[in-house]
């Protein structure tokens, strides 16, 4: 845990957070500034700052993130209709927490490309 990272203080619980999953691997909350209807962050609970330090011991964590994000898109409601999962790196792609993190979002239609 890096003590002075938003997401790890939402993991650990000593920042509130709307949590709608939370498991030994990773905690999804509500996005605080959604851009969708159905807007989800998913955090993996081990610190790594961005996707350049995934590593092939992280192919597991890696799959449960997407494992859980397919399980929220259906409990949330937005699986049949679409969702797109998002993962930022850098601050040049519009990473602003240090964290890995994956949006889920849904409830709208999405254009392609993205902005």
């Amino acid at each position: 845990m890096a003590s002075d990272c938003l997401f790890c203080r939402i993991v650990s619980g000593s920042i509130d957070a709307r949590i709608v999953h939370q498991d030994d691997q990773v905690v999804a909350f509500h996005d605080i500034s959604p851009q969708a209807p159905t807007h989800v962050l998913i955090c993996p609970r081990q610190h790594l700052a961005t996707l350049n330090e995934v590593t092939a011991a992280h192919e597991g964590l890696m799959g449960h993130v997407v494992r859980t994000a397919a399980d929220l898109a259906k409990t949330l409601g937005i699986a049949e209709s679409g969702y797109r999962l998002v993962a930022n790196c850098q601050s040049g792609a519009g990473q602003s927490v240090f964290h890995i993190h994956f949006h889920l979002l849904g409830g709208r239609t999405f254009i392609w490309p993205p902005g």
